[in-house]
């Protein structure tokens, strides 16, 4: 195998560099920033565990336990406590536990009577007209109702995009939701039949795949890489110009003052979109400066440690998440010290709140006292919590996540192009494959395997 060159050492980039150099391929692993692992971030301070950005894993391939397995870090693997199953929705400014099975679901105050029976049409609407692009929100309205809408999907939607509904596209954001109607003409239909294939090829589907994360935060996954590829990786190194030859690449880069090149057989661009465009080439017709215009919202993460004796709320799940409806400041709050063991010193618990988003991007930039007193006064009405906190850290990510909008497929299609004219050079990342830590994983993979 000839040398590659990797541009992004977040975890799809990392994964990809793994996996090839078990191949025996050379690798090189391009990181502008002075370490790697993107918002895939852990910290340990005050006896208190904070996450930066992701807080779980979900073992939805054979791609995820094998990367895993290989580093040799199974043991440090830490399965979501039983308690963190429950989640919670807030309706009329109360935590609501989502329903989890027909009689559940039947006795939830989440959903009006009318709303439920609603239900029962879902396999007999038709699909959308033809050509018709829909966004999340007129996807879930036209074939649940509004009130899934509006206390189901919109607070998730908010939870994993830190996005807006109405504004993501259904076809791009959730592919497997779109495909559901588009197989078999029905959501319910299809999740009936799809379980069976999903059997055959050793896939799980998201809302039944095992919930994990380290003894020390998902930064042990990080460090491992990094250390099983700590020769092949340039940190500290910014990328400025490709060059694409009867060879290969060149890769023009700026290290610490001064600029070098390096040349590769084929390249995988795994940074974020926006910087993308940043990049100079030579590929005639195909230019980069598209990218800049998928939207990546500010969000900040807001980690608070509490006495246990100071919340009223017994935190017996995973987390809640707001509806927009409800009209409060948090977009979602994790119950991290009930997730997993060990995330706050005994007798405390650790909350870790996201604001900001495309739903309110002027508040993921507000100073930190003031983002405190907004985020607690919200905790003390929904979660019944006294008193101060007595841990805070902040994280603020003023580009967090590229949002699958309406019109999304144009970039899909001119990544292909690109492509096709430029062979050897590759896209890989959450800006194509997908946003969560397993899609990036898995994405990393199948790149590593399709260059062997």
């Amino acid at each position: 195998m000839n040398s590659i060159g990797i541009i992004g050492g977040g975890i799809t980039g990392l994964t990809a560099a793994y996996r090839l150099k078990q191949n025996e391929g050379s690798v090189t692993v391009y990181e502008a920033s002075a370490r790697v692992g993107g918002a895939v971030h852990s910290l340990r301070k005050d006896e208190y565990l904070v996450e930066f950005g992701p807080n779980t894993m979900l073992e939805t391939s054979a791609a995820i336990t094998s990367l895993i397995n290989d580093l040799g870090i199974g043991a440090r693997k830490m399965y979501a406590s039983a308690e963190a199953k429950k989640r919670y929705i807030v309706r009329n400014g109360k935590p609501v536990a989502v329903p989890t099975s027909p009689p559940a679901f039947l006795s939830s105050p989440l959903f009006s009577a009318a709303a439920k029976f609603r239900l029962l049409r879902e396999p007999f609407i038709g699909k959308a007209p033809k050509g018709k692009e829909e966004s999340v929100a007129e996807f879930v309205r036209r074939r649940l109702g509004h009130q899934f809408l509006d206390y189901a999907i919109d607070p998730f939607v908010a939870g994993v995009y830190a996005g807006e509904a109405d504004k993501l596209s259904i076809r791009q954001a959730f592919p497997k939701l779109y495909a559901l109607e588009e197989k078999y003409g029905s959501l319910i239909k299809g999740q009936i039949k799809g379980m069976r294939e999903r059997k055959k090829s050793g896939t799980v589907s998201k809302d039944r795949a095992k919930m994990f994360s380290f003894d020390e935060g998902l930064q042990v996954l990080i460090d491992s890489l990094f250390h099983s590829l700590e020769a092949d990786i340039k940190l500290n190194t910014s990328v400025i110009r490709l060059e694409h030859t009867s060879g290969g690449w060149n890769v023009y880069y700026n290290d610490n003052g001064t600029e070098y090149i390096k040349t590769h057989s084929s390249l995988i661009l795994t940074l974020p979109a926006y910087k993308l465009a940043e990049i100079q080439h030579n590929i005639d017709g195909a230019g980069f400066s598209a990218f800049k215009e998928i939207y990546y919202p500010p969000v900040t993460s807001l980690a608070l440690g509490f006495k246990k004796q100071d919340v009223s709320h017994p935190l017996d799940g995973f987390g809640m998440l707001i509806p927009k409806k409800e009209n409060d400041h948090i977009l979602g709050t994790l119950f991290s010290s009930t997730l997993f063991p060990g995330r706050a010193p005994k007798e405390h618990v650790l909350l870790t709140n996201y604001i900001g988003g495309a739903r309110q991007p002027e508040l993921a930039g507000l100073a930190e006292p003031e983002l405190v007193d907004i985020v607690v006064k919200d905790l003390r009405k929904l979660l019944g919590i006294r008193g101060e906190p007595i841990f805070t850290y902040r994280t603020f990510f003023p580009r967090a996540i590229p949002q699958y909008n309406i019109g999304f497929g144009k970039y899909k299609d001119l990544m292909n192009t690109i492509e096709t004219k430029a062979a050897g050079l590759y896209f890989a990342g959450n800006f194509r494959n997908g946003i969560s830590l397993s899609d990036c994983i898995t994405a990393g993979s199948e790149i590593a395997e399709r260059l062997s």
